[in-house]
């Protein structure tokens, strides 16, 4: 019998990939190879192994509630009486979820105009921006296929650029094997484990996204095989892409470049080496991984924020639909994060969200571990998950804490403001029940 599901693997691997390969890729270069210089394409790759422990739960925990509330549901069903754990988890992977979406777009606008006289004007970069959101939102607003079809198209279109460029970066690289040995030998011996545990932790923004496929449930095919099948193959398609991107920077642009030029590093390197071609392919693959981002991301966080809503924790409008299109979410996320970019300070929100969805995953494997027989999942992986999400949080805190103190300060009071808000919402549906 034919499913009428719009959904099938093809789908869901690229909202997987879309929302994990967004802005993170063009912004981490910098950052890793200043912290452990060519050892930063393996520090990155492992990252993928935080992502695996993050995505082990969602995917126990997935395929055994089938829910599209995901993270917020997972966990307000294994604690089911306690409706402050619930709003406390449904409020920050929301707010996780807005900071990111507008990252990807400040991101997009910042690549998308560089070409431009006007490039550095940041009130026409908050304007495009916010524009691409709402393009976004309104795709959602029209079709669910519609809307995977286009994702399926920006993202294997995106991915065939990445490795073009990567390829290519190898391929002129003035570095030869015997030098690149060189090079690793000698950062292997002198950096130590600990600053590459460190980048790997930083990194998981990179592969945050892949627990939208979880969101989309009640639009997919054979659900049982096919998230877990999109979930680790999307991870082990991004660990793999992540890594030849990074060789292929550290190979080719100067260590030096790369710290320097920050999230513009990529395109300035392939400019120097292939000249305008290389830096456009680069702006090209940059719009079209940050667009498949925010459709992604607005797709399967809209779905999870009408199920907080239909819970209470949220504004009952919130939750009003179209069929099984979360009309009022989609608009709500929408302009919250265009808020977010017309006010400013993203990199601030930014960080706010990977230190989220850390601790978020965290909180998943510890549900998972409660119920881990009714999800069928091994004792010993679920600790081990437990035990490296936990180690991964400590190392992205203590680098906020030693790298920008102002920053982790910033954190700590948006935590604070939030947890009132869910707080506020947990008393007003306890009384409501009371």
């Amino acid at each position: 019998m034919k499913s009428d599901k719009p959904l099938g693997l093809k789908e869901l691997l690229a909202i997987a990939i879309g929302g994990m390969v967004g802005g993170g890729i063009f912004t981490i270069l910098g950052i890793s190879v200043s912290m452990v210089g060519v050892m930063a394409p393996f520090a990155i790759a492992l990252g993928g192994l935080v992502a695996w422990f993050a995505a082990y739960s969602y995917v126990q925990l997935g395929v055994f509630y089938k829910d599209e509330g995901a993270t917020y549901a997972f966990f307000k069903r294994t604690y089911p009486s306690s409706h402050l754990a619930a709003s406390f988890v449904g409020w920050y992977t929301i707010f996780g979820y807005i900071s990111t979406l507008a990252l990807y777009a400040y991101t997009f606008s910042a690549y998308s105009i560089s070409g431009f006289s006007f490039a550095d004007h940041e009130v026409i970069r908050k304007i495009v921006a916010i524009g691409i959101i709402w393009i976004f939102a309104l795709i959602n607003l029209w079709s669910v296929k519609g809307m995977g079809r286009l994702e399926d198209v920006m993202v294997y279109a995106k991915l065939a650029i990445l490795l073009l460029i990567s390829v290519t970066l190898i391929y002129f690289s003035k570095t030869d094997i015997h030098t690149l040995s060189s090079m690793l030998e000698k950062d292997f011996h002198s950096t130590p484990l600990m600053s590459i545990l460190m980048v790997s932790s930083v990194t998981f923004v990179a592969y945050e996204g892949f627990q939208l496929v979880i969101n989309a449930v009640n639009e997919t095919k054979n659900p049982d095989k096919n998230i877990p099948r999109a979930i680790y193959g999307a991870i082990v398609l991004v660990s793999l892409i992540y890594f030849i991107i990074a060789l292929g920077a550290v190979v080719a642009i100067p260590a030096e470049n790369l710290m320097q030029n920050k999230e513009y590093a990529l395109a300035a390197g392939a400019g120097d080496i292939m000249g305008s071609l290389g830096k456009n392919l680069v702006i090209i693959g940059a719009v079209l991984a940050t667009s498949s981002a925010i459709n992604g991301t607005l797709f399967g966080s809209s779905r999870q924020m009408a199920r907080i809503a239909d819970d209470g924790y949220l504004p009952h409008i919130i939750c009003q639909r179209r069929g099984s299109i979360p009309k009022t979410a989609i608009t709500v996320m929408a302009a919250t994060a265009s808020m977010l970019i017309a006010i400013g300070g993203l990199r601030l929100i930014l960080e706010f969200g990977s230190i989220t969805f850390l601790l978020i995953s965290l909180l998943m494997a510890i549900a998972n571990f409660k119920i881990r027989k009714s999800t069928h999942s091994s004792t010993w992986i679920t600790i081990l998950s437990i035990a490296g999400l936990s180690t991964g949080a400590g190392f992205i805190l203590y680098y906020e804490w030693r790298n920008n103190p102002e920053q982790l300060l910033f954190i700590m009071m948006l935590y604070v403001v939030l947890t009132l808000g869910a707080w506020g919402y947990a008393r007003l549906r306890s009384n409501s029940h009371a």
